[in-house]
């Protein structure tokens, strides 16, 4: 298996036109973060979690030829705006894309994509086959996914583990029941949205604090904002198995 990440920012985190911050003016190709996503390489397949605004540039950038699914995490924009980007998957693999969502998720997908859906269908739309889950682990290409059920304040978000990879974002609250789904991991790649406490989001501190909880061999910080600071200055403050993710770093189990 091997784990690409896509983005490791959030659409506070990638740089901005006219910001002369630290990171937006370091020449550390690793603070030039795009939104949080994942590509998945397992028995030589891709699987993508999430598909933001920069979708269609990470696709390219990693050369990901062919896509068997996307697997979305919640409904919020920086996590889906790029899904009208499947239509070349669509063209060259000449079927439509497995998308597995939740209830809330399709419901919002299907307002924000309208034009996919209506009954006057236009050529070259995406073509999309909604994979409906729950709380339960799904198979995909003999691939078991297991759901893992985070807070995002008040909104139901879905983190994922497969074999011994867990991937979570957006999140400021697991539940007892739903760690347990974690441990053993020996790579987590959890949401750190900066320093200071943040309402929807882990801090650094409650990250670190989970992550030592929940003991995996690695952990990776990703969903990162322009208030976290640079990666090399931030990385010199964490335990010797935390780092930083960056965008189109490779993570082999």
């Amino acid at each position: 298996m091997i784990i690409t990440i896509l983005g490791s920012g959030t659409s506070g985190g990638v740089p901005i036109i006219g910001c002369h911050c630290e990171v937006c003016s370091s020449h550390d190709p690793r603070d030039k973060r795009l939104r949080s996503s994942v590509l998945l390489h397992i028995n030589n397949k891709n699987y993508v979690f999430d598909a933001g605004p920069d979708f269609r540039q990470q696709m390219l950038r990693e050369k990901v030829n062919a896509l068997q699914a996307i697997i979305f995490t919640h409904p919020h924009r920086d996590h889906t705006a790029g899904l009208d980007d499947v239509r070349a998957y669509n063209h060259f693999q000449q079927k439509a894309m497995d998308i597995y969502v939740t209830a809330e998720t399709e419901n919002s997908l299907r307002k924000e994509y309208h034009y996919v859906f209506d009954d006057k269908w236009y050529p070259g739309l995406p073509k999309i086959n909604f994979c409906q889950i729950t709380n339960s682990p799904f198979n995909i290409e003999d691939i078991i996914f297991t759901p893992i059920e985070v807070m995002h304040y008040k909104m139901q978000v879905f983190g994922y583990r497969i074999n011994d990879f867990t991937y979570i974002t957006d999140a400021n609250f697991i539940s007892e029941e739903e760690k347990n789904k974690v441990l053993g991991s020996k790579v987590l790649i959890l949401n750190a949205l900066r320093k200071e406490k943040h309402i929807s989001h882990f801090n650094l501190e409650e990250a670190l604090q989970l992550i030592a909880e929940l003991k995996p061999e690695k952990a990776y910080l990703t969903h990162l904002s322009h208030q976290m600071g640079k990666h090399a200055d931030v990385e010199k403050q964490l335990p010797s198995n935390v780092f930083i993710a960056y965008d189109g770093l490779r993570i082999g189990i």
